[in-house]
């Protein structure tokens, strides 16, 4: 008979807290608010177009709390990511300007200055 081994993981702050269904509370969450807006939808379009077409309505409608749910990068969820992408890409401008004060340019040109009264 062999031994069977368990891995564990060596960082457990990795390790995130299952509740029902190996689900986490943020899935089950983005999941049940993705149903709850999907499915009345689908009924809603199912009336007015094909049942295809409502299928992929629901769908495209559905998709954005899937990727909530789901899409993590670096242990971020992805509105932290899309939360930074906003502020570097929108909010703050691309280009920084960097001005410094030139002391020794106005400096050069005080001294500019005074040759020329000198001389008058």
């Amino acid at each position: 008979m062999a031994a069977s081994y368990v891995s564990v993981p060596r960082d457990l702050t990795r390790v995130k807290s299952k509740i029902v269904c190996n689900l986490t509370k943020r899935q089950l969450i983005c999941f049940s608010v993705a149903a709850l807006i999907g499915v009345p939808s689908f009924f809603l379009m199912k009336t007015v177009v094909p049942v295809n077409t409502a299928v992929m309505g629901m769908m495209i409608i559905m998709m954005p709390f899937f990727f909530l749910a789901m899409y993590e990068k670096n242990g971020q969820p992805l509105e932290v990511i899309m939360e930074h992408f906003i502020s570097s890409q929108i909010v703050r401008p691309k280009k920084r300007k960097y001005k410094t004060k030139n002391y020794y340019a106005a400096l050069a040109k005080e001294a500019k200055r005074l040759k020329e009264e000198e001389c008058f």
